[in-house]
């Protein structure tokens, strides 16, 4: 792959399983900026970098805020700063859903204590009634 390598929306939209659409609300987010070539659009393999890099923050849970950050970093001479910005943008991200497993763990808990009332009722409920 040399590059010049270009890609259309499509391409790249098949390459990552995602629809054409959600390509250009990126762009309208500021995340990618292709060359046009009249009403085409035409990605380069730093676009398809950026691409694959903003999908990795969704699926991370990063914001689309979060995600512009570490992309405008992207390129830089120095990446050193980009990476130590990452870790710190990861470990938050990290203390976050160890608090959402946390608290899931809680509502769990109260979930199992009240199925057990529950069957704990009905089973009472039920022998109440056999002996009529």
């Amino acid at each position: 792959m040399n590059k010049d390598t270009t890609y259309t929306i499509s391409e790249l939209a098949r390459e990552f399983d995602i629809t054409p659409r959600t390509i250009r609300f990126y762009e309208d987010q500021g995340l990618l900026t292709p060359a046009r070539a009249g009403r085409n659009r035409i990605y380069s393999r730093a676009d398809r970098t950026r691409l694959k890099l903003a999908l990795r923050g969704k699926r991370l849970g990063l914001s689309l805020a979060e995600i512009k950050e570490i992309l405008e970093m992207y390129g830089a001479a120095d990446n050193a700063p980009q990476l130590a910005h990452f870790l710190k943008v990861l470990a938050d991200r990290r203390r976050a859903l160890a608090q959402q497993l946390e608290d899931i763990e809680v509502v769990l808990g109260e979930i199992d204590l009240l199925e057990r009332q529950c069957t704990e009722l009905l089973d009472a409920h039920r022998a109440g009634q056999g002996k009529s």
